[in-house]
């Protein structure tokens, strides 16, 4: 990697060194682990891992070849690489790595994405609120029966609900223990 596209720590990360890091799922599960993890890693414990869920097995079934390929892969290349781009801190002598500051930059493009029509949801409630607002105020049977303090309430009420239930599925699915799919 040149130096012009090395990123140290604290500078902004370019899209294009993002999109180069994360097109190689070995690299994506190794940053996904590192986040769980949320400590320094032993080299051979992530290679386990990360040897682990490319394999679809336990730690305990893999076979040394298997342990050994990522082993070595990402002592040579991966690890490099993304020390390389300030992603992570990889003591290489110490067999030693960690995310660094530069990682959250990421954040976006590792979290894993909600396939419920959020926009088309938001949408909807928006359309049905100004059609029982507009129904009040025109004073057509049942609207006008409710007072407007509760259709204010209600309204409220279900934004509110549903951007709890939206932030709750953002949770949820950012705390996956499994590898990020590539689906």
């Amino acid at each position: 990697m040149s130096s012009a596209e090395n990123s140290p720590e604290g500078e902004t990360l370019s899209e294009d060194l993002i999109f180069d890091v994360l097109k190689n799922r070995r690299r994506r599960y190794t940053l996904h682990y590192l986040k769980q993890q949320d400590r320094p890693v032993e080299l051979s414990e992530l290679a386990e891992q990360v040897a682990a869920w490319e394999n679809d097995t336990t730690v305990e079934g893999l076979s040394a070849n298997e342990r050994k390929s990522v082993y070595t892969s990402l002592y040579q290349t991966h690890l490099p690489k993304l020390a390389d781009a300030g992603i992570v801190d990889y003591n290489q002598n110490r067999g030693v790595v960690e995310l660094s500051g530069n990682a959250a930059q990421l954040e976006g493009y590792l979290q894993p994405q909600d396939e419920f029509p959020w926009i088309r949801y938001y949408l909807g409630l928006a359309l049905v609120s100004a059609v029982l607002v507009v129904g009040d105020l025109l004073g057509i049977p049942p609207f006008e029966a409710i007072p407007d303090q509760i259709w204010g309430v209600l309204i409220v009420a279900a934004f509110a609900l549903s951007a709890a239930t939206h932030y709750l599925r953002q949770r949820r699915l950012g705390s996956s223990e499994g590898p990020p799919t590539d689906e």
